[in-house]
């Protein structure tokens, strides 16, 4: 009798997990259609972008940016919608930065285009005169520190081309405007000049986060768009003694206070279990931060809003995050991270979209083996959509601080990532960079992954 069990078995299974795919498929279709037809995205997103604007933290934009988390998570249709309390780093750029070529040819030379980059220090009224020196890497600066004293440090360390993955080229690039001015104030330079964290074909700098060595003097500096970049450096080659004048007037303010924007939709069976989703709402100030993050907020709000329009009343609770200060501190995501460990949160899954709006190609884990593998399987079901890449490794910048602190499996939306960094930090990242089908069909996506999670767990 043995010999017949597994096939008694399979006649049975095969028709229930042939049910099962129909009846995913059809829900998929379902939150699809709810999304592409009625998404109030786009809206929301127009909204944050051009009547908010930039939501620095610590800023005026700041406290906007909440209040309308807030306003946009109600009409959403979250059961409960609130404010967990961070303290932020209050950066303030101050009056725009001044940087131009001195030349013995006495030609024209227009100012260059420049960024200070966020939580550096300012020049001083009088500002920084001095002569350039151009390294290519942090090796390059060690071979030249006997000629830094007294320099301007330009660091022209280009992004590689050859990444077909835009982010590993950011990755690669990105620990020159993060440590660089302190590497090179070990040396007795004056000022660093960055060349921007961008392989774009324009001429916009790219500000962001750097840190200084406390155990070296703090010196101003800047990010340099890349037409720029290329003239300061074709000039070098021919002028050696050629100087830069750069004004900068940035300062650090004391900590201020900030919010997370929480909402939440309480689960029918578990409401003890947790799945975050999330993206960041604070921006840089010299934009609007529609890619970075307002498409992740609003995605987010919209799943919530999808689920509530089309009757989904999911098991475990969604939470929806819009962090604070993910830009120059990570304070939102420390904070949701430590409350939730203090609580003893049982927390089975966070997913978060920081890479932009852009045409969803898939998703990027960090949890184990077995997990990944059971997402892998639904594989299928994304499949007409064109969410074909379940193979990354990877997480959010925010939830990766939960996934730290508690162990939490994590995930991120993967975009298209090739016009990214054109934009990422810069003045253009505005609302009318994002094509709203894009937008929504990134929202779907993760609609999409967190019903089957809730559905099915992990």
């Amino acid at each position: 009798m043995r010999r017949y069990i597994l096939p008694v078995l399979l006649s049975c299974t095969l028709p229930a997990l042939a049910q099962q795919k129909e009846d995913d498929s059809l829900a998929f279709r379902h939150i699809a259609n709810e999304i592409l037809t009625n998404s109030k995205a786009y809206a929301n997103l127009k909204v944050l972008t051009s009547e908010v604007g930039g939501r620095l933290a610590g800023s005026p934009g700041m406290v906007k940016a909440e209040k309308w988390g807030v306003k946009a998570l109600k009409e959403a249709g979250a059961d409960t919608v609130y404010l967990q309390e961070c303290m932020v780093p209050h950066w303030v750029r101050g009056a725009k930065e001044e940087a131009r070529i001195i030349s013995r040819r006495r030609d024209f030379i227009p100012p260059l285009a420049v960024l200070a980059l966020g939580n550096s220090v300012g020049s001083g009224p009088a500002g920084v005169t001095a002569p350039v020196i151009e390294v290519a890497s942090f090796d390059d600066l060690e071979a030249k520190k006997d000629q830094v004293k007294g320099k301007i440090v330009f660091y022209n360390y280009h992004f590689n081309p050859t990444f077909i993955h835009t982010f590993e080229s950011y990755g690669d690039a990105v620990k020159y405007r993060g440590r660089g001015a302190s590497a090179a104030a070990k040396y007795g330079a004056t000022a660093v000049i960055v060349r921007s964290m961008s392989h774009g074909a324009n001429n916009f700098p790219h500000t962001g986060a750097m840190s200084y060595d406390e155990a070296y003097p703090k010196i101003p500096a800047v990010a340099i768009g890349l037409e720029d970049a290329d003239l300061l450096s074709n000039r070098l080659k021919d002028e050696k003694d050629l100087k830069v004048y750069l004004r900068t007037n940035a300062k650090m303010l004391p900590d201020t206070i900030g919010h997370n924007v929480i909402a939440e939709l309480r689960g029918s069976e578990h409401p003890e279990q947790i799945i975050t989703v999330g993206g960041h709402l604070d921006s840089w100030d010299v934009n609007e931060g529609a890619h970075d993050d307002g498409t992740g907020c609003v995605q987010a709000i919209e799943i919530l809003r999808t689920f509530k329009a089309l009757g989904i009343r999911p098991k475990h609770t969604i939470r929806v995050v819009l962090f604070a200060n993910e830009e120059n501190g990570t304070r939102g995501g420390k904070k949701y991270a430590e409350v939730a460990k203090a609580k003893n949160e049982q927390h089975i899954f966070a997913l978060e979209s920081d890479a932009g709006g852009f045409t969803p190609r898939g998703f990027a884990f960090t949890m184990p083996a077995e997990k990944k593998a059971k997402i892998q399987s639904w594989a299928p079901l994304f499949r007409p959509y064109e969410v074909t890449d379940f193979t990354e490794e990877g997480g959010g910048v925010d939830v990766g601080q939960l996934a730290e602190a508690i162990g939490v499996p994590m995930g991120e939306l993967l975009p298209d990532s090739q016009r990214y960094f054109d934009l990422h930090h810069a003045a253009n990242d505005v609302f009318a960079a994002v094509n709203k089908r894009e937008l929504e069909l990134g929202a779907f996506s993760m609609a999409g992954l967190l019903y089957l999670i809730d559905e099915y767990g992990l």
